[in-house]
């Protein structure tokens, strides 16, 4: 009989159920929206953060690097000599620096991963190696014969030419400047580190035994850019290395150009036995904010970064997307629920008092108060319900709006405080300066079920708050409001 009823009375009202329907819809299509374009922008952002330190790594270990002593401005400094021949001879310059942060003992990673919460913790050294090569060309001196007949008095004076004092004419210099970024990999453990996070697409990686062992893997972009393929030899101040291997992140570009074997790079820095970033994994990812803590206290003069401290560093047009995302949209949203579910109210109980006469009948026919509401409340219920269908029709089509279009974000990731963030990326420099680094990231609105369920229950919740509120207006209704409506 319920259903019978349900059918008929919905059937009967069909222009008033999908206003319903349709104010809710519109609300629920912004909700899913909003929370799937949340969600792209959490995920751009991971990629941003794990293209930096990682998989799987939840806090990094440095130290501030020291103010430069000795007179020393902590830049690198080229000398060339100036040949006397004319062979133009090309010159060459490598000048590595370890980049970042002041390097760390290497004991340390052995004492950061005793630490209370440490699952495991791996040592690496970034270095920024600066290229210089070109040549000079001398000029070459060349007479010049004039009059100086006039002004040349006195006895003995000629009034004929003269040479002039040989002029240098032409000469120079050209070079070429080329700065890249390398770091130094335990090998041994490549779960963790600048390495974890890129996908071997060209050759192979670094085996256990290659502790020292003259061979490098390039990232995909470097390698394109300056043509290298697996089996070409790279000369980095002198040492050649052979690549073994062609690389690529597997969220987003790489900002690490040469990857080592963490003893060659030590060695190629002048650090031996020194790191500059510890990479971090916590036992509990619920618990590393304790684990901070912890390392901080018992291992002093270091700076420990998490994944949320460095997304605070994220700025540009990614930050402020998502700024807007999370709060413009949010309140945007509860807004248009809020809004919607009066609307929907408002037009239930306005169709309610339309039906006196019918809900009348119906009591005086027997029907008690409880069941006029419950038939009520079924009938908004169901119209929630068509508008939950339709909401998430909409958001559906807008998210895979959003993702089809695919714009590009940009966003900026700047130092810490803690001299090169989270893995000691291209972006530091001397002094514990560290430049920004940019990158694009396309983004997407992916929809997961928790939306989609939020979605549903917003369609029942307003369903609910509708139906209530004409329930209860019906239930008050007493036969005598039939006849009199009759009359």
């Amino acid at each position: 009989m319920f259903g019978i009823y349900l059918k008929r009375e919905l059937g009967r009202r069909k222009k008033a159920a999908l206003v319903i329907a349709l104010g809710l819809a519109l609300g629920i299509a912004l909700v899913i929206t909003v929370n799937s374009v949340s969600a792209g922008m959490t995920q751009a952002q991971d990629k941003v953060l794990k293209s930096l330190y990682g998989l799987g790594t939840d806090m990094t270990v440095t130290k501030a690097r020291s103010a430069p002593t000795d007179n020393s401005s902590g830049r690198p400094n080229f000398e060339f000599d100036a040949k006397s021949n004319d062979s133009d001879e090309e010159q060459s310059s490598d000048r590595v620096m370890t980049q970042g942060g002041q390097a760390l003992k290497a004991a340390l990673v052995a004492e950061v991963a005793e630490q209370d919460g440490v699952a495991n913790a791996v040592g690496a050294i970034t270095l920024n190696v600066t290229k210089v090569n070109g040549s000079f060309t001398q000029g070459k001196a060349q007479s010049t014969t004039g009059d100086q007949s006039q002004g040349q008095g006195g006895p003995g004076g000629s009034g004929g030419n003269s040479t002039a004092a040989p002029q240098v004419q032409g000469g120079g210099a050209s070079f070429d400047v080329n700065s890249y970024s390398v770091a130094g990999v335990d090998v041994t453990d490549q779960t963790l580190g600048p390495l974890a996070g890129m996908e071997i697409t060209s050759g192979k990686t670094f085996t256990a035994a290659q502790t020292n062992a003259k061979v490098a893997v390039l990232s995909k972009s470097y390698a394109k850019e300056n043509e290298y393929k697996v089996g070409k030899t790279l000369k980095i101040s002198g040492t050649k290395y052979t690549v073994i291997g062609i690389a690529t992140a597997s969220s987003s570009e790489s900002t690490t150009d040469v990857y080592l074997p963490l003893k060659q790079a030590q060695t190629l820095g002048d650090a031996k036995n020194k790191v500059t970033t510890i990479y971090v994994k916590a036992t509990d990812s619920q618990q590393i904010d304790t684990v901070k803590a912890t390392i901080q206290k018992n291992i002093s003069g270091t700076t420990v970064t998490t994944s949320a401290d460095l997304a605070e560093t994220v700025s540009g047009s990614l930050s402020t997307a998502s700024n807007l995302a999370t709060s413009v949209g949010k309140w945007l949203s509860i807004a248009v629920l809020a809004a919607a579910f009066l609307v929907a109210a408002l037009l239930t109980s306005s169709a309610v008092s339309r039906r006196v006469r019918e809900f009348g009948t119906l009591k005086a026919l027997g029907w008690p108060s409880r069941r006029v509401t419950r038939q009520v409340v079924g009938e908004s219920i169901v119209n929630g319900l068509l508008g939950g269908a339709l909401g998430i029709g909409l958001g559906l089509a807008a998210a895979y709006t959003v993702t089809a279009i695919s714009p590009t974000l940009t966003a900026q990731l700047g130092s810490t405080g803690g001299g090169g963030g989270m893995g000691g990326g291209p972006g530091g420099g001397p002094g514990g300066q560290s430049a920004q680094n940019t990158m694009e990231i396309a983004l997407s609105a992916p929809v997961s079920p928790t939306t989609i369920a939020l979605a549903v229950g917003l369609a029942v919740t307003g369903g609910l708050i509708a139906g209530a509120m004409g329930g209860w207006r019906a239930s008050r209704m007493r036969p005598a409001d039939a006849l009199r409506s009759v009359s």
